[in-house]
């Protein structure tokens, strides 16, 4: 007997990734829309919000700090072989300052960030997918969105910038150090320069980024999470993912971001 059913053609099946691209975009924005409109209308869960401010930024403080430590401590390794050549090792203060604060200190700790929170994030929503709690929270009258992602949301938006300033302070101490131990400079000299290096938009640079990495980590963890089908295999890709996907749109906004406060601040 004839096979009657029709081979999809290569047209066809670009079309039909694409169109489900487009769809994942939509729902994407939706749920991140929804994540800060439910802040605006009751109930709100501030309690599940500390606690997750305790979970996404106490709980991260370790590996920023140790992180943080030895970014600085290298980038003083890197930059004094060349100020060296031409006598210029006073500045070493400047030039860390300014990495740390504008680029490295921001982007370095949302990665951080991204890699221990995003699946966590993913994969603790989605066990509660195959397990049927997001379910039953539905059944119960309970908005999962409200519930489960703009606590999570909330918590990352406000606790990265902080972490960025500790990585910022902590990083300028392993600078000073390998400056101290390599350069013979003084801690004086050093943090002088590093001080006066920086002016109001390096700060606002600095700062104004986490707030927009924190939004896309929270958001991509949450949506990669809730849309987990196929058991735990299916919480697995998600939780991969999740930290995939939301380091990589970190590192696309950086450099749109920079371009903007650049622009803004030159």
């Amino acid at each position: 007997m004839a096979d009657n059913s029709e081979t999809p053609s290569p047209q066809s099946i670009i079309t039909d990734a694409l169109k489900r691209q487009v769809f994942l975009v939509q729902d994407y924005s939706l749920l991140a829309m929804r994540s800060i409109a439910n802040l605006f209308t009751p109930p709100q869960y501030w309690l599940d919000t500390l606690e997750q401010m305790d979970v996404i930024g106490v709980g991260s403080l370790s590996i920023v700090l140790i992180s943080a430590f030895f970014i600085g401590a290298v980038l003083v390794l890197q930059t004094a072989s060349q100020f060296e050549r031409f006598g210029s090792t006073a500045i070493t203060g400047d030039v860390v300052s300014l990495a740390l604060v504008r680029e490295l200190g921001p982007t370095i700790t949302a990665l951080l960030i991204a890699g221990r929170n995003a699946s966590g994030i993913a994969s603790e929503l989605g066990s509660m997918v195959v397990t049927e709690q997001v379910d039953a929270m539905r059944a119960l009258g309970t908005d999962p969105t409200r519930k489960l992602v703009t606590p999570r949301v909330v918590a990352t938006v406000l606790m990265l910038p902080l972490l960025v300033a500790v990585a910022d302070f902590v990083g300028l101490l392993g600078g000073l150090v390998m400056s101290t131990l390599s350069l013979q400079l003084s801690a004086v000299q050093f943090w002088t320069h590093a001080i006066n290096a920086l002016a109001f938009g390096d700060l606002v640079q600095g700062f104004g980024k986490p707030v927009v990495f924190g939004f896309i980590i929270s958001t991509v963890a949450c949506f990669e999470g809730l849309r987990v089908r196929g058991g735990t295999q299916g919480v697995g890709r998600a939780t991969t993912s999740a930290v995939v996907m939301s380091s990589v749109i970190v590192l696309v906004v950086d450099s749109f971001l920079a371009k903007v406060f650049l622009f803004m601040f030159k």
